[in-house]
């Protein structure tokens, strides 16, 4: 008898359930794609981080090269064109006849001799070239990404939060809260995004701290009607009904039991308005709205490239856009590799 019962194979050991974030990670971990832009994002994360401490970029305002400095793999360029003044040409051509202030010229640069000038030498040319200046453009490109993914970040959280406060109470109570809240929801859509981003920006000012407001103020309404069409659904589901049996209260039912299971509404929303108010926050700083004129963001930068252009300087508007696109392509694959591993409905496939 106890031969026979030692050849039973042994009872197999019960499977146990991976929990929701355990399943959505290894199928994030099976998205190639999903995987590579999230390191992407990580290492500009980092960076950012870096920049923000001083490690690096730290000298960004440092005229290190001469004048619209070009790229090193162009080489120097020609010592004419390097801030000289063309003489015209031509017999018995006097030059005060065309400007009147040029014999004062003499008597100015003696004069500016007594001062004394950074007279330290200046790179002809730098990794990804200079600005009109002379500071070096890849330093510009990383402070400026600090800036901007940070305002992204921070405007992101801003508007998520208010997105799913508003919607949880509009979606769980209904009645006159849920009303209220849909006329303050219908207000701010009433009117084009653009111009209410504009409005506050006028009231906040400049800087990044009310660009964050503007933004978050601005671009919450989406969130709110994603996530209370969420909560009016589960809300009336069985395992909330039970909660409200045994004695829940209404902030236990909506913050423990309802938003764990739609988290995952307000996560890819949050991720998907990052690119936005980075978008966002570019124009705003193209149009002078945005960052103070002390600090640099890309969008400063692309408004400096504008004019530079006209003069064949590209490498300032080649570097942004290069580091924008890098950042904000990795960022939107990351978003989608999210949302599907997030998907609540790959869940019973499995």
């Amino acid at each position: 008898m106890s031969a026979v019962l030692s050849s039973r194979p042994a009872a197999a050991a019960p499977r146990r359930s991976q929990s929701v974030w355990a399943a959505s990670w290894r199928r994030l971990r099976a998205d190639k794609v999903g995987m590579g832009a999230m390191v992407v994002v990580v290492l500009s994360l980092l960076l950012v981080i870096a920049a923000g401490l001083g490690l690096v970029a730290g000298n960004w305002q440092k005229e290190t090269g001469v004048p619209n400095a070009p790229p090193t793999f162009m080489g120097p360029a020609p010592a004419e064109s390097v801030g000289t003044i063309q003489q015209p040409k031509g017999p018995n051509v006097d030059l005060s006849d065309i400007d009147p202030l040029a014999p004062k010229y003499a008597e100015w640069t003696e004069r500016a001799k007594q001062y004394k000038t950074d007279e330290s030498p200046r790179a002809e040319t730098l990794p990804f070239g200079g600005d009109r200046l002379g500071r070096d453009v890849l330093a510009k490109a990383i402070k400026g990404a600090e800036i901007s993914i940070m305002v992204g970040l921070l405007a992101a959280v801003v508007a998520t939060l208010i997105g799913t406060v508003l919607g949880a109470l509009s979606g769980f109570y209904g009645g006159k809260v849920g009303d209220f809240l849909e006329w303050v929801y219908n207000v701010f859509t009433a009117m084009p995004n653009i111009l209410l981003i504009f409005a506050f920006a006028v009231v906040f000012g400049r800087g990044v701290l009310p660009v964050v407001m503007i933004l978050g103020l601005a671009g919450w309404t989406g969130i709110y009607r994603l996530v209370r069409a969420e909560f009016m659904k589960h809300s009336v589901r069985e395992y909330v009904r039970s909660a409200e049996a045994i004695g829940a209260s209404k902030s236990s039912r909506m913050f423990k039991h309802i938003l764990p299971n739609v988290s995952h509404v307000a996560l890819v929303q949050l991720s998907l308005h990052v690119v936005s108010f980075i978008k966002s926050e570019v124009i705003l700083s193209y149009l002078g709205l945005g960052v103070s004129v002390d600090q640099v963001s890309w969008g400063t930068m692309l408004a400096e490239a504008q004019s530079e252009l006209i003069l064949g300087y590209w490498w300032q508007l080649a570097a942004v856009t290069g580091f924008m696109a890098v950042f904000v392509t990795a960022f939107a694959l990351f978003t989608d590799a999210l949302r599907d591993a997030l998907d609540p409905k790959l869940r019973g496939l499995e």
